[in-house]
């Protein structure tokens, strides 16, 4: 399928490694050019060059911490005009309820909630005024089924949540989408370190612990950056212009759930 978007312009965040670059990789597949962030230049850098090599996009690159004031003042000057923006953040630490504090809780927000809304605070006008934009926030499942140990998560992208339903309504008439993707247990870095948490929470091997979360997922595995990837690049389409504030779920069947 052509998704109509080759020449548009992205930016990716924290895109070089995980679900942030199979979304990168879908939409450079689709003749985007690209904006990528990331917090390390080792992994940034290499992963876009392949993804030159292979798309012959272009891809503009920027390592820096976009959870802070800083970060997303060099990011958005670098990124310049763009037409799709797509947000992501590593999720805070596991825990109990009763292990976080005040500094805890303002620290996921800024990752998970407010740095989101800063970068669509910023580019939405400019979205509006080409009456063209596509907004994607990959968030969690945990928006639509708390999980116990990710309290942190839970409320800070709940809080995205919120405020897309209202904004994305706001927009919808210009043009713009803002749509949520929530992925469920993908094989990425994340996965790897909740696994390894229940690894030493239990005493199990690393395939135990894979094998008890698959055991979980009506698909019977975990999902593929590839997968989410061409799923975020389907709601950056041209076909995707009426899916307007919806939480999409990515997770194999995981949420037993009706709506």
């Amino acid at each position: 399928m052509d998704l109509g978007i080759n020449g548009k312009r992205a930016l990716v965040c924290a895109s070089s490694k995980g679900l942030g670059l199979g979304c990168a990789q879908a939409l450079a597949a689709a003749g985007v050019n690209l904006v990528m962030n990331a917090r390390g230049t080792d992994a940034l850098e290499a992963s876009a060059q392949a993804i030159r090599d292979a798309h012959g996009v272009e891809v503009t690159t920027l390592a820096t911490d976009v959870t802070t004031q800083q970060g997303q003042s060099a990011l958005l000057e670098a990124a310049g005009q763009v037409d799709i923006l797509v947000t992501n953040a590593g999720g805070p630490p596991p825990g109990l309820w009763s292990d976080w504090d005040r500094d805890d809780f303002i620290r996921a927000l800024d990752a998970n909630m407010l740095t989101p809304i800063a970068l669509m605070k910023a580019l939405l006008p400019q979205m509006s005024a080409r009456s063209w934009g596509r907004v994607v926030n990959i968030t969690s499942q945990s928006v639509k089924a708390p999980i116990g140990v990710l309290g942190l998560s839970n409320a800070a992208r709940t809080g995205l949540t919120g405020y897309v339903a209202g904004t994305a309504r706001q927009v919808a008439g210009t043009g713009v989408t803002i749509n949520n993707l929530l992925p469920g247990i993908h094989a990425t870095d994340r996965a790897a370190s909740l696994d390894a948490g229940v690894c030493k929470a239990q005493g199990i091997s690393l395939q135990e612990a894979q094998a008890q979360r698959c055991a979980m997922i009506p698909a019977g595995r975990y999902g593929t950056a590839a997968e989410f990837g061409a799923a975020c690049a389907f709601l950056c389409s041209q076909h995707a212009g009426f899916i307007v504030g919806q939480n999409i779920l990515l997770d194999g069947g995981a949420v037993n759930a009706t709506l």
